[in-house]
């Protein structure tokens, strides 16, 4: 799966939106979902998010897929990979099955995750102010 950049490019991201794209509870989707707002699921998913924006999963959503986006609140159940540019929060509820690549992250205690995680740095630029001097 493409990362969130590849699919948008640069650094364009909608996270000050607060409008959602929905997928009620009931509903089922397979198929790959890809979009430039904020998505909420609270239903089925069955296949790749890509989000130039937040992802909200909701006690009742379930992905079963990848997930690529700026931030997500995770109150259900995902089996995939997580690549998240900024924030992910995991609540209490919150069931995960798989790697998670993030900037930051909350846990709530009682949440479940399984599988390896990668703490990635912000991209930063490292200014050093004094020499370093060799001893003899």
């Amino acid at each position: 799966m493409l990362k969130r950049k590849e699919f948008f490019g640069g650094n364009t991201s909608n996270t000050d939106s607060t409008e959602f794209n929905k997928i009620l509870s009931g509903t089922e989707f397979t198929g790959d979902i890809v979009s430039d707002s904020n998505i909420q699921i609270e239903g089925d998913i069955i296949g790749n998010v890509s989000c130039s924006g937040k992802v909200l999963i909701g006690s009742s959503g379930k992905l079963k897929g990848n997930l690529v986006c700026v931030n997500a609140e995770i109150d259900g159940t995902v089996h995939g990979e997580l690549t998240v540019e900024n924030l992910l929060t995991m609540h209490s509820t919150a069931r995960i099955k798989g790697d998670i690549q993030a900037t930051k992250l909350t846990i709530e205690e009682g949440a479940y995750f399984e599988g390896a995680c990668v703490m990635k740095s912000p991209m930063t630029t490292t200014t050093f102010t004094t020499d370093v001097e060799e001893e003899d």
